[in-house]
């Protein structure tokens, strides 16, 4: 006898259905797995045969085979644990084929159903399918919060055959958990002076530019990078499932939430840790794992050069490709880059206060830890000098709210304007680069900054006033 049920795979920080085929034959009794398992999905066997027991069904003592197709594509994971068991019941005869109900779910020894790593891509599946899907109970309010999905909730084996026993396609699904509020966190407001640092990253949240901050410690890098996030838009619906499935390929549960992610890497972290990769299903890394949001390095000029100039590919192209051998996974990773880094190895060069102790030889190599082609990908290049005492009595800036208003303000005009450039403004950009002081990609990004900070004033032209600016805010580190 078979039975065919439907799970899903993450794949890139994407959705691919998985049909769990079982068939029941007549000899004695064996369980044979195939299509690419992992060990966790080998294991299977032994959880679904005490979880049917336990839940008082019968395990058939004859041949079972299951076979996970595409048999290609490796499957991780215990999500596949109900799916097995159900298909295996429906092809003994114990229950109905569970035909059109995508499952998802891990079976403890007790017929307990527990919530996986690919429960959101349950819901995301049940969407585009516009089929229902079975998860475990505490999750199935995340996952019914992807638009267009039908959930149902079951905490154990027995409650999903007597679900699957009942007309599903009849039964209300469960209501989303409400979308929380984002809440406002660390704000622009709490930074003294730094009006060019400011000015800077208001341009890189309008425009999505990478930005590096340099200058002697104290001056508020870091404070500066964990507040760019507050002034984004928040995510779409699209978007956010898009995020919440990276994180789930690479086992974290972040659910629909709709602020923009951060992620900090500590400078230690591996190329696999920066980029993805892993033994078997490739999973994302840090630069994935920041997509739609912001990869902050501190201590940029700590990273292992090697290491920062793996980003340079997912920088131009917004995706990292990780191949290994019989497996190829794209992730997404549009991300803003806020790099932060002290001027020198004793962090005072330049500061008109503590002279620098640090020898020109050892000045040179510390520069050379960030590639020159690295640089020219960073639209923004600005100096966070010290903060005078005039400064820190004075009230803080603009609140991240009205900055944030401004710039989705600057998204909504850039969406309707044409891009049109002044010629004086194009052709200061030309001299620029005959003169050598911006390469063939420096004049891109050049352009881009102009256009956003004409965004941000409104403007329906670029002029040379906006040109100059993105020149000046394209320093040297």
């Amino acid at each position: 006898m078979y039975a065919v049920t439907t799970s899903v795979a993450l794949v890139g920080g994407d959705v691919r259905p998985v049909e769990v085929q079982v068939h029941v034959g007549r000899q004695q009794d064996t369980f044979k797995l195939s299509g690419l398992p992992d060990t966790a999905v080998r294991e299977a066997k032994d959880r679904v045969r005490a979880a049917v027991a336990s839940s008082g069904m019968r395990f058939p003592n004859r041949t079972v085979t299951v076979n996970l197709a595409p048999a290609d594509l490796p499957k991780g994971g215990t999500d596949y644990d109900l799916a097995i068991a159900l298909g295996v019941l429906a092809a003994s005869g114990e229950i109905p084929k569970p035909n059109g109900v995508v499952v998802v779910g891990e079976l403890a020894l007790d017929g307990t159903v527990r919530s996986g790593s690919s429960t959101l891509g349950a819901g995301v599946l049940s969407a585009r399918t516009k089929r229902p899907c079975l998860v475990a109970t505490d999750a199935a309010a995340d996952t019914a919060a992807v638009p267009g999905s039908i959930v149902h909730g079951v905490g154990s084996l027995a409650e999903a055959v007597e679900l699957l026993r009942l007309d599903l396609g009849q039964r209300r699904g469960v209501s989303p958990r409400p979308t929380p509020q984002a809440q406002d966190g660390a704000d622009l407001s709490d930074i003294k002076g730094q009006a060019l640092p400011r000015r800077a990253i208001e341009i890189a949240a309008a425009g999505g530019h990478h930005l590096l901050l340099h200058g002697p410690p104290g001056g508020g890098k870091t404070m500066l990078a964990r507040r760019l996030p507050g002034i984004l838009p928040q995510l779409s619906d699209h978007e956010a499932v898009e995020v919440a499935l990276i994180y789930a390929a690479a086992g974290l549960r972040r659910g629909l939430d709709f602020s923009r992610p951060f992620r900090s890497p500590h400078h230690t972290a591996s190329r696999a840790a920066l980029v993805g990769g892993g033994s078997g299903v490739p999973v994302p890394g840090e630069a994935s794992l920041a997509h739609r949001g912001v990869l902050f390095l501190d201590e940029l000029a700590e990273f292992p050069r090697g290491n920062l100039d793996t980003l340079r590919q997912p920088m131009e192209d917004g995706f990292v490709t990780v191949a290994r051998r019989g497996n190829t996974a794209q992730f997404p990773s549009s991300f803003h880059l806020v790099g932060a880094s002290n001027p020198c190895p004793c962090g005072f060069y330049g500061d008109r206060r503590k002279p620098c102790e640090c020898r020109p030889a050892v000045l040179g190599r510390y520069r050379q830890r960030v590639s020159g082609p690295l640089l020219d990908r960073i639209d923004l290049v600005v100096r966070v000098g010290r903060v005078e005492a005039s400064e820190a009595a004075a009230p803080g800036g603009e609140s991240s709210s009205v900055i944030r208003q401004r710039v989705e303000q600057a998204a909504e005009f850039r969406r309707d304007r044409p891009a049109e450039t002044h010629p004086r403004a194009r052709q200061m950009i030309l001299d620029a680069l005959d003169s050598a002081v911006v390469t063939a990609r420096g004049a891109d990004r050049v352009t881009s900054v102009a256009r956003t900070i004409a965004d941000l004033a409104l403007k329906t032209r670029v002029e040379e006033e906006h040109v100059a600016e993105a020149m000046a805010l394209r320093g040297e580190w």
